[in-house]
């Protein structure tokens, strides 16, 4: 693509930042021609000439060739990307959550027009974990990818871990500095790194999982009695995000839980908000990405990339993706919990199968043990605001 003319999206921290950046390094040779925005009255930094209401001003536009959409709505999203792809226009979205649930339409849409789709930023910030799964680990035989994914929790996490916060306490500092929004249901309850997964997961097995499938627990319900127990054990607590695959069956079993990790592995050491992604290859055996997960300018870089990416006609090629096959969800097994409880009315020990330890004090409480997957997903447990859980590694 010899010359780049973007119809941009949205206009927030991202779509500015990204907007300067083009302004100031011609070099790219990407020029925004047009700004879709939802509020007019606003005062912006740019050329007023440059922005519209009317998403048509851009989808109409046959010298626009590129749409970067970074707008929250992801049913808005949802309708100018298909418009997009049928003006034969490539795109470069943020969007996690629209592409987790639409992922399959969007990937056969691109096909069909013969266009590119590219979403690096949806993902984990500045960490190249789509690009690199595309590209050097796209014949590898993949066993697992895990690791942390969301870093308004991980910033919360590390607060709380590492400076005796409460939950409210660190969510508040999250939000003065611009790491959590403030409605910050989807980051804490774990639906934005499920989604992530989600795109991970395809990228990483071929398989396509509903974001409904992932067994999530966010972390609004940890108390500092957990954390206590944790350095007790030498361990600290993160939201991690794992998907595994079973070669033998295909199958392919997928979590966001919050989980004990021992103080010596690589993925304690990933703080604030910043994401750490393991990769688990049969040839080259485990692979660490690393670097920052939230925040304007991590975010504006990954889409920058992008962008730069469509110069030379790039495309993802998700050569382990079987176009009509549905990835089969394993949720069988057990797996190894902690449960934290201040009342014994929220006593849960009738779902362990095995009890290894079980403490009670007249403040708070908790069970280790192993549990059958099958109960831990149970709404009982999993959607229970006075448990805390937290899985071992």
């Amino acid at each position: 693509m010899k010359k780049i003319n973007i119809g941009l999206f949205g206009f927030g921290v991202v779509g500015e930042g990204i907007y300067k950046v083009l302004e100031e390094k011609p070099q790219l040779n990407a020029t925004i021609k047009k700004i879709v925005i939802k509020d007019s009255s606003k005062t912006r930094n740019a050329p007023s000439a440059l922005f519209s209401t009317n998403a048509d001003d851009i989808l109409n536009d046959d010298e626009i060739n590129v749409v970067v959409e970074l707008i929250s709505d992801a049913d808005a999203a949802h309708d100018i990307i298909k418009k997009a792809f049928n003006k034969r226009k490539h795109v470069v979205s943020a969007n996690k959550k629209l592409i987790a649930a639409h992922h399959k339409e969007l990937l056969d849409l691109q096909e069909q027009n013969k266009v590119s789709f590219l979403y690096e930023a949806s993902v984990c910030g500045s960490v190249p974990i789509i690009r690199n799964l595309e590209e050097y680990f796209d014949n590898d035989l993949l066993n697992y990818v895990s690791g942390i994914v969301n870093g308004t929790t991980n910033y919360i996490l590390t607060k709380m871990a590492n400076e005796n916060e409460s939950y409210q306490d660190a969510l508040k500092a999250a939000q003065e500095n611009g790491f959590a929004e403030a409605d910050p249901t989807a980051d804490v309850e774990g639906y934005d790194a499920a989604s992530k997964l989600a795109i991970i997961t395809l990228h990483a097995f071929g398989k396509k999982i509903e974001v409904q499938d992932v067994i999530r627990k966010g972390i609004t319900s940890l108390k500092m009695e957990d954390f206590k127990y944790a350095k007790e054990k030498d361990y600290t607590i993160k939201l991690i995000a794992n998907s595994k695959i079973n070669h033998q069956t295909g199958e392919v079993t997928s979590t966001v839980l919050p989980t004990f990790v021992e103080l010596n592995k690589t993925i304690a050491l990933v703080n604030n908000e910043y994401n750490g992604v393991l990769i688990g290859s049969s040839l080259s055996d485990e692979q660490f990405l690393y670097g920052k997960g939230a925040g304007r300018f991590p975010t504006s870089s990954a889409v920058l990339s992008d962008i730069s990416a469509l110069k030379y006609d790039y495309k993802y090629s998700i050569r382990k993706y079987e176009n009509e096959k549905k990835g089969v969800f394993n949720e069988t097994g057990k797996r190894r919990v902690y449960i934290g409880f201040e009342s014994q009315a929220d006593d849960v020990s009738s779902f362990f199968e095995e009890i290894e330890e079980r403490y009670q004090s007249k403040n708070y409480n908790h069970i280790v043990g192993v549990m059958d997957i099958e109960k831990l997903k149970q709404k009982e447990i999993i959607e229970n605001t006075n448990l805390s859980i937290i899985a071992f590694e």
